[in-house]
């Protein structure tokens, strides 16, 4: 046999196994579902509680799984992943019960709805796929799943490829602590996820690059499944005359080379006030050294300093700056992974460096004459999922607050809006669709139904809608509802209706009333509003009086 065509030959069998595999665990998730197994709250708290347990009982393994995959400090993912999980996870406990329970609406219209039951129930969606990152492997896919079994769901986990510890550990504990009829873990590259998408599921949640975003948008597209896309960007910092030079270096810094620059809303660039770039740069330099060391070789060393996530994503930043004027770093390491925390300067936005999201921890600084110029640049560009801005006036606030579009606005600091579950995570346009966290979660994974309740008495009030229609009761339907005075007529007779079809009526000999010939002779607009319901009328709208419903009477209440 041909090599070739052996090679075609196993490609497509395998791609067959693993469309059965994807099916047939969609199949049995949803099997789950419809038997409404994850329906009672009693059963989702229990989960969420086993859930709590293996993050506990575990937690050092997910540390030695991060440390494996990204080369990242134990005090930093107990920091950013393992805390994140546990507060979510005790908000979840304390508050899904409120969550859960129907809220009523107002009314908009005691007349009409006086003794109706107007409220919004959460449904879950059904089977849900959450595709989760390598960056932030664990918080990712946790908090997102949380939500889900929060509000219900069934769930298909599938971990990054890419963060390979992370995904095994996945897969080994969770069928041990969740119901594995309801979750299931799903591993492997890309045609693993390309048989799942195939699938139909009720709702897909994506965490990762703007350009795979669009795949699992059109993947979704083919079963109107809806999505919400957590994606990426180029999150700019604007620094401006009035910001103290260090405070703002501290705060950038952290978050630009936490996990070594590898945040889907870390720093990507700097746009300083000209006059301000030498402060600015001499602060971050000084911060750098406090943080990591002074030397390459210290920071290499450093037990708070991670490492490139794979080979590939090293070229990638190791190519750009060789296109770079470095001003501070650049030192690297292929074997180990390693680039230093560095800087460049003299960047414009033609820069190789200003194209694409940079996920790595080199950190440009362009120089604008002022904020409004800085505005400028962030809005000739896709929104971004977050804005920084590091000044101590109102005016600029105000300023890149307004007039700017992102998926998050924070003033003297950067990142920390993720850590707050009060507030949804997520971006807009081109940096992702929807958010969650907290209670933003229960309802991203939650329909939130619109219930009616109508009442069954006063039956006689109905006929005002009921056909065949009578212009003076139409009349006063129209004017319940709000519809503009002006274009209701009085009284109009059956001469006076709009026919849509068949031949004009004949004219009618008999002259018009008295009071609209006057009107018409004195200019005066014909239509006015129509005069308030009766008594007897205003008495079966509002409901409030006991008469017989009168189910064969064809007239109405007039």
């Amino acid at each position: 046999m041909c090599p070739i065509t052996l090679v075609v030959d196993v490609f497509f069998f395998c791609a067959l196994l693993n469309g059965m595999w994807a099916q047939e665990v969609v199949a049995r998730l949803r099997s789950s579902f419809r038997k409404r197994t994850s329906f009672p709250l009693d059963w989702r708290l229990r989960q969420l509680a086993k859930l709590k347990k293996c993050m506990v009982e575990n937690h050092k393994k997910w540390c030695v799984a991060l440390y494996q995959d990204l080369r990242k400090p134990e005090e930093e993912s107990k920091l950013t992943e393992l805390a994140m999980v546990f507060s979510e996870l005790d908000l979840f406990a304390a508050k899904l019960k409120k969550w859960a329970k129907p809220t009523p609406v107002e009314k908009p219209s005691l007349l009409l709805h006086g003794l109706d039951t107007l409220r919004m129930t959460p449904n879950p969606h059904g089977v849900v796929l959450i595709i989760s990152p390598w960056n932030y492997p664990v918080q990712l896919s946790v908090v997102a799943l949380i939500g889900a079994i929060g509000a219900g769901n069934c769930v298909v986990l599938k971990p990054s490829e890419h963060a390979p510890a992370t995904a095994s550990l996945f897969a080994e504990l969770l069928p041990k602590y969740l119901d594995p009829n309801c979750f299931a873990v799903y591993n492997g590259g890309i045609p693993e996820t390309t048989a799942l998408l195939e699938q139909r599921f009720d709702h897909i949640m994506y965490t990762g690059s703007t350009a795979v975003g669009k795949v699992i948008m059109r993947a979704a597209a083919e079963h109107l499944t809806p999505v919400t896309l957590e994606l990426g960007g180029k999150s700019p910092v604007i620094v401006d005359g009035s910001a103290d030079a260090y405070l703002a270096a501290r705060r950038i810094c952290w978050g630009k080379f936490m996990n070594a620059g590898q945040s889907c809303i870390a720093p990507d660039y700097v746009m300083v006030e000209d006059g301000s770039e030498e402060r600015l740069l001499a602060a971050c330099k000084k911060v750098i050294g406090e943080m990591f060391g002074e030397s390459t070789q210290e920071q290499q060393q450093s037990s708070s300093y991670g490492r490139i996530v794979s080979q590939r994503h090293w070229t990638r930043l190791a190519a750009l700056l060789d296109q770079s004027d470095v001003h501070y770093g650049g030192g690297r390491d292929e074997a180990d992974l390693f680039i230093a925390p560095t800087i460049v300067t003299n960047v414009t936005g033609e820069h190789p460096l200003m194209q694409d999201e940079l996920f790595g921890p080199i950190l440009p600084v362009m120089i604008v004459k002022n904020i409004r110029e800085a505005v400028q640049f962030v809005n000739s560009r896709p929104k971004p999922l977050a804005i920084y801005l590091f000044s101590n006036l109102k005016a600029p606030a105000n300023e890149v607050e307004r007039y700017t579009a992102s998926g998050a606005f924070v003033l003297n600091d950067t990142m920390i809006h993720a850590s707050m579950h009060t507030l949804p995570f997520g971006g807009v346009g081109a940096s992702g669709i929807g958010g969650y966290h907290g209670k933003h979660s229960f309802d991203t994974f939650s329909h939130l139904k619109p219930v009616v309740h109508k009442t069954t008495r006063f039956e006689r009030a109905n006929n005002m809608r009921m056909a065949p229609y009578e212009e003076e009761q139409i009349g006063r339907l129209l004017w319940l509802l709000s519809y503009p005075k002006e274009l209701i007529p009085p009284c109009m007779t059956p001469q006076d209706r709009v026919v849509p079809s068949g031949p004009p009526p004949a004219s009618s000999a008999t002259s018009p009333p008295a009071a609209t010939s006057a009107a018409a002779t004195s200019g005066a607009s014909v239509a006015s509003a129509p005069s308030s319901p009766s008594s007897s009328e205003s008495s079966a709208i509002m409901n409030l009086h006991d008469g017989d419903d009168d189910h064969s009477s064809s007239s109405s209440t007039t």
